[in-house]
């Protein structure tokens, strides 16, 4: 059932913080494709990357700001401007990062959304949908996870989420505000940032096989994940927005768990790497295992998860035409 005096996704002005990034970009795709009368993207391409929204700007219902939404006058200038009912915040910066400035990874994690909040309780716009993420939790204590999970983070990325979160929750209790929160597991696919030290294990992957650099594996490579196919994630927050409560949590996940070292051999294979892996320590704080529930989600909407094989095909295909025309 549609939540009440939410607005819908088709027809809405809306604002997608970090919308150059991976799934940002990825979403407003999507929410053009539902009807958005027009969809405005703040990013500071800190990991996001222009080329990501060439598609939805090529529409006419897509304008971009290179700025920083941790400014709250970049904020003021773009609700000042436009129309916007709904925001969906994705702004973040990659957890790697927290290993080199660990006190800014935190900050910006904190601050946008604070921001945001500040705005909403002003009568700024509507509704909230926040992006979470699975790291909050930390290493498993039980599994599957559900949202009911300890939030245990372990990295100050992970700390700067958690108190995100706990930031919404709370805005949503003083102030009646319409905000929810969706938390993603470990999201993969097309336009994930392949780049640097900041990339994820598949991009970054793909990129030293194709650009004859050894591939590294950190500790036994027994950790594991739960990987999800981005556009599954777009699709079930699209559908959430119709009916998560005001204030709930939902994972965003595949009821499925790959190991590392398992996860590198299935990118060899479809990568036809028969070379060396260079092993490196174990990383400090690394979350260890991470199996979650998504039964409340399931009990939600219809949920469609693409098979990890198939969505890795494509993921490893895309990566093989854009880092060779790159290059």
């Amino acid at each position: 059932m549609k939540r009440e005096n939410r607005p819908s996704i088709a027809g809405a002005g809306i604002l997608v913080t970090g919308g150059a990034g991976f799934i940002g970009s990825h979403l407003v795709d999507k929410l053009i494709s539902l009807g958005a009368a027009h969809v405005v993207v703040i990013d500071n391409l800190f990991t996001g990357d222009e080329s990501n929204l060439a598609s939805a700007v090529a529409t006419g219902k897509c304008t971009f700001y290179k700025d920083d939404a941790e400014f709250s006058t970049s904020l003021d200038y773009i609700f000042a401007k436009h129309a916007i009912e709904l925001v969906f915040n994705c702004a973040t910066k990659a957890l790697n990062y927290s290993f080199v400035n660990p006190a800014n990874a935190f900050q910006t994690n904190t601050t946008v959304v604070l921001n945001l909040l500040e705005i909403q309780r002003r009568g700024g716009f509507k509704t909230l949908c926040h992006f979470s993420t699975s790291e909050v939790y930390g290493t498993a204590v039980y599994e599957p996870m559900d949202e009911a999970h300890p939030k245990n983070p372990t990295t100050t990325y992970a700390a700067g989420k958690a108190a995100a979160d706990h930031a919404v929750e709370s805005y949503v209790k003083m102030f009646d505000l319409d905000a929810y929160i969706v938390r993603p597991f470990n999201n993969y696919g097309p336009r994930q940032n392949y780049k640097g030290y900041l990339a994820g294990i598949i991009p970054i992957t793909a990129f030293r096989i194709l650009n004859g650099i050894t591939p590294e594996l950190h500790g036994e490579g027994l950790q594991t994940r739960d990987f999800i196919y981005v556009q599954d994630t777009v699709d079930a927050v699209v559908q959430l927005h119709n009916v998560l409560p005001a204030g709930e949590t939902v994972n965003i996940s595949t009821d499925n768990q790959i190991s590392m070292r398992d996860l590198l051999q299935q990118i060899f294979t479809l990568m036809n790497y028969q070379g060396e892996v260079a092993r490196k320590p174990e990383r400090k704080s690394d979350v260890l295992c991470h199996n979650a529930s998504n039964e409340k989600v399931h009990g939600l909407i219809e949920y469609h998860l693409t098979p990890f094989d198939e969505g890795l095909a494509k993921t490893i295909a895309w990566y093989q035409q854009t880092i060779k025309r790159s290059a």
